[in-house]
This record gives structure tokens, sequence and C-alpha cells, in this order.
């Protein structure tokens, strides 16, 4: 049997930061993963996927972008790459295609089950992320046999859809990018909304995660914000890696037909919210919230006379009467793709750190087990837990709180 210090499970950013920051600290450890580095990346992405961050905005601790074009989008295979040239620049210990089995509690620290047999470890880091499995609702089943279904993390291009219309559930990034991509394929899309977040790429000459950087948006705590569940709950942006617009407007403009939530799919029918105008006042009201704020930061640093004026997108429009309900059999959609976001998958994690719901307990990736910890989750210490940039201070925090747990032990 193995038996190391740290165990971290996933090489992906958050896995490949963590493990950086604990040789500083003189820990020693592995990385566990079922796939290679960065595997999530490679095999569960489309292939036309570009990041909806700028490249300035895709360091990885100690690694700042320095390629030739910091304000484009890189394609998935070019992250890819730099995750295997930053993990041999680190020297991550990383074991691949080792899947982890089962992991369970001890009086030493914890056991981990795996594919290449057992270790022992003393801490514990969760790396896997918070986009490790399609959060896809009870009611596919219902749909009609003859009907194809995919998530976004199965599908790859429009050709391997079959001919005919496509029903896009979800109006969050993946969503409204897949419904864009699909309808230039020629095939009809009809897109169900429910809630989203609706942002501009750009605004007053600056890409909009700029501005969120420079007034200190992303940085926000989870311990500063009153409903921090919520805040996690957030729908990821309408957002594409470039300059072209993927907001409602612009679907209609190409074609895309918007309904309201899916509800439930009945005797062979697809059966739409009549929320749609809701839904989308909604998203328009905070995104305007947002573009006020970043007008009052320009204004308090007195910056107005060096940038363009403000130039607000347009409200949503809405169809003059939203479809409600359509057929599955005879109405022309043969394929339905259940964009409706993500969940971690901790199913191997033998151990009572769940909720009621079961979400892993944690306080700012502090995990309710002496010696385990999470990294990589949506707003896990901060909000930009999530992205490729805010995964190094979490790890610097989750990491002197674990040698504070193995300093603790050695003292017992």
């Amino acid at each position: 049997m193995k038996v190391v210090t740290t165990v971290i499970v996933g090489a992906g950013q958050a896995g490949l930061a963590m493990s950086r920051e604990l040789p500083h600290r003189g820990v020693d450890h592995l990385v566990l993963d079922r796939g290679t580095v960065a595997n999530a990346w490679r095999r569960d992405r489309w292939d036309s996927l570009r990041l909806l961050t700028p490249n300035w905005a895709n360091a990885l601790p100690g690694a700042p972008y320095r390629g030739p074009e910091p304000h484009g989008y890189m394609p998935v295979s070019e992250l890819a790459a730099r995750f295997d040239a930053y993990a041999r620049w680190i020297g991550a210990p990383v074991q691949s295609h080792t899947e982890v089995v089962r992991v369970g509690g001890t009086d030493a620290g914890y056991h981990v089950e795996t594919s290449q047999g057992p270790i022992q470890c003393r801490t514990l880091v969760l790396a896997t992320g918070a986009c490790a499995r399609p959060n896809v609702p009870a009611i596919p089943a219902a749909i009609p046999a003859g009907v194809f279904q995919s998530t976004p993390s199965a599908y790859k291009r429009p050709g391997d859809l079959p001919a005919g219309g496509v029903l896009v559930v979800g109006a969050s990034a993946s969503g409204v990018q897949l419904a864009r991509e699909i309808q230039a394929s020629g095939r009809p899309v009809t897109l169900a909304v429910g809630g989203h977040t609706r942002l501009p790429r750009g605004y007053r000459g600056h890409d909009v995660e700029w501005w969120l950087d420079v007034i200190g948006a992303l940085d926000e705590r989870f311990d500063a914000v009153d409903d921090l569940e919520r805040a996690r709950r957030t729908p990821s942006p309408q957002l594409i890696g470039g300059a072209a617009p993927v907001d409602l407007n612009a679907l209609q403009d190409l074609g895309v037909e918007i309904v309201g939530r899916l509800t439930d799919i009945r005797d062979g029918h697809a059966l739409f919210s009549g929320g749609l105008a809701n839904a989308c006042a909604s998203a328009d009201l905070k995104m305007n919230r947002l573009l006020d704020a970043i007008d009052a930061w320009v204004a308090a640093h007195r910056l107005g006379n060096g940038l363009p004026p403000p130039d607000r997108p347009a409200s949503t429009r809405l169809p003059d009467a939203p479809t409600l309900r359509c057929s599955l059999i005879d109405g022309g959609i043969r394929s339905v793709l259940w964009a409706t976001g993500y969940r971690p998958d901790f199913s191997w994690l033998d151990m009572p750190v769940f909720d009621s719901r079961g979400r892993l307990c944690h306080r700012g990736g502090v995990v309710a087990a002496p010696g385990l910890y999470a990294l990589g989750l949506t707003f896990l210490r901060r909000r930009r837990s999530h992205q490729i940039s805010g995964v190094g201070d979490d790890a610097r925090d989750v990491a002197d709180h674990l040698v504070r747990q193995l300093d603790n032990r050695r003292a017992a």
C-alpha cells in the first residue's frame, strides 16, 4: 500500500494549483486523475469551444499568459497543452489513469481505494471541480424513444445530431453557444429559457471580464455574501469565446426560437412555462445593475473622458406569442440537448459530509471532516473560485489550513 501525506484527486487547474503550493510547505503528495492532466477539458467539451475568459485572465499560479494574443480566447486544445506544460514545470507528481473508487476515513487520515491499488494519506483534497457530471433533470425518460438526447459533455459537433429540429434546454453559457452553432449548421433550434445571466462581451472599450476584475466583483469573498447558496447557483453568463454576441436577441436574429423554461414532457409533447418575459426582464435588470456599478466606478475614478460613452444593450425582445407546447413526435424536433448545467461528483466519498440534498458540506473549502478539503467549486472562497485565475488564491488559503491541520495532529 502506498503511503503519502496528501492525496489530491483531480489534475485540472485546481489540483495543479494545490500541487504547486504543497512542496513550498514541505508536504509530500500525489495527484490522482482518472485520465490525464486536464482530462475533462480534453474529453468532455465540444470541438469548437473556446474559453469564455480572455487569455490574460487564464493564468495559473506563477505562470501568467505570455502568448501573442492576450485579448484572444483560447481553444480547449491549447489550454490542455498549457496544463501539460505547467504540470511538468512544477514537477507535479501526477498518477494518470487512476480512478478513485472509494474514500473512507481512518484513525490516521483517509484510505483511498483506486483502480491502481490502495493509498493511505493523512489529508485529502477534492479537486475534481464543479462540472464533473451533467445536471440533467428527471424528465428525459418521458422523451419519445425516437428522439436523440445528449448533453454538452457528450456533444462534439452539429454533424453528430440527426437531421431536423433541435430543442436546447437551458440558456446559460453552454446552451446559447450550442444553440448558435447548431442553428448555423442548418438545423432549426428551439431554445428553452429559464433563469439566466445576461452580460455584454464588451462595455466602454473593455471586455466585461476586465471590468469585473477591475471593480473587484470577482474577489468578493464567500463570508461577505448574505445568501451564499443563492450566489453559488448563479447561472454562467451568456458569453462566447469571441466577439460574437450570443444573447437572446442575437440568437433570434439568427432564427433561433426562444420559449419559456421546459416544465414537463407529457404524451410526447414538451410543455414550456409562461414565465419567459419575467426571466428575461430579471436578466436585463441584473445586467443593467452591473453596468451601473461599472459606470459608478468610472465616475468615481474620473475616467469618463478617456472611455467610450455607455452603450447599453437593447432590452431582450420577446415573441408576440411564445410557444407553450410543441410535439416531439411530429413537430420536427429530432434531438434534445440538455444544457442544464453541471454538478460535482463525489459519489466515491463514503463519509457523512453531505447535507440532506447531497451537497458537500464545507466552509471555504474546509470540509466537515478533519484534513478533508475541496477546491475548484463555484464560489468556494471567492466569486472567481471556479475560474482558472481563481484557483491560485484559494489553493494558498486551503494549503495554509491543511498545514495547520497537520501540525495540530503532530502536536496531539
